[in-house]
């Protein structure tokens, strides 16, 4: 899988960049209240501009790592219908 980001951490979450073919941005990723069970931990912002969320997770060696989602309309449609 390719790195597309790369982030250290600050205050209240992380900042860093993200860089894709089409995207190269600076964003940050800020923690949130849970409003739902299962909610984000974190978005992901671009300045003003939420463009995803992040989820703690722990791996099977116990080591805790962020599950990512990013939306942008730079990014190709998937569908789910085959």
């Amino acid at each position: 899988m390719a790195t597309i980001g790369s982030f250290t951490a600050s205050g209240n979450g992380f900042t860093g960049t993200i860089k894709t073919l089409n995207l190269h941005v600076k964003a940050t990723i800020r923690t949130v209240e849970r409003t739902a069970d299962k909610g984000p931990d974190y978005r992901i912002l671009a300045g003003a501009t939420e463009f995803g969320a992040a989820w703690k997770k722990t791996s099977n060696e116990g080591r805790d790592y962020l599950s990512v989602k990013l939306d942008d309309p730079s990014f190709p449609l998937r569908s789910t219908q085959r």
